[in-house]
């Protein structure tokens, strides 16, 4: 939701344009008014620019970074599969307001063993659409946010097109919202 009361940057910091991905440094003190602050990133208006934020920048719009992830005492490989797809229901598209699970843009995560209980991460994800600029952010949010869950030692993000995204791999609740359900 735009939010009409502008924030003032405590600091400089680095952004990227929407939708090219351009990566751009917006300095200290300049006025930015939020778009939207879901998962933990932030995408904003400046001079009539649309730029998203990554969340380890949330302090120069005086916000707490994200909290530190935890597992159960005794937690189970599912503890840990579950908490990885907590963190990709926290990466949204900067230009849509439902995060890349629901979107339907998440084909596959596999997770594999390696030494010390450690894990290895592949997801093979897609875009809303092939031209997408924001391609490598969103991969790059992704891998960071899975890297985050304890045990992870590795992700390795893959964005394929095959099969082409469609609508119809949206969740029901992801339709309605969009009003894309029929």
């Amino acid at each position: 939701m735009y939010d009409r009361e502008p924030v003032i940057l405590n600091r400089a910091c680095a952004a990227a344009m929407i939708p090219s991905g351009t990566p751009v440094v917006i300095p200290e003190g300049t006025a930015v008014n939020m778009a939207q602050s879901l998962g933990g990133s932030f995408t904003v208006y400046v001079d009539g620019n649309l730029l998203r934020i990554a969340g380890k920048d949330a302090d120069a719009l005086g916000l707490e970074p994200p909290e530190e992830l935890k597992l159960p005492e005794n937690h189970t490989d599912a503890d840990v599969e579950k908490l990885i797809w907590e963190q990709l229901r926290t990466c949204y598209d900067p230009e849509i307001p439902i995060n890349i699970v629901d979107l339907g843009l998440v084909y596959e995560c596999a997770l594999a063993n390696l030494d010390g209980g450690k894990k290895s991460v592949d997801i093979k994800m897609t875009l809303t659409a092939p031209g997408c600029g924001m391609g490598d952010i969103l991969a790059a949010d992704v891998r960071e946010k899975v890297e985050a869950v304890p045990l992870v030692e590795q992700a390795q993000v893959e964005i394929v097109f095959d099969p082409p995204w469609t609508r119809d791999m949206m969740s029901e609740e992801a339709k309605l919202q969009t009003g894309m359900y029929y």
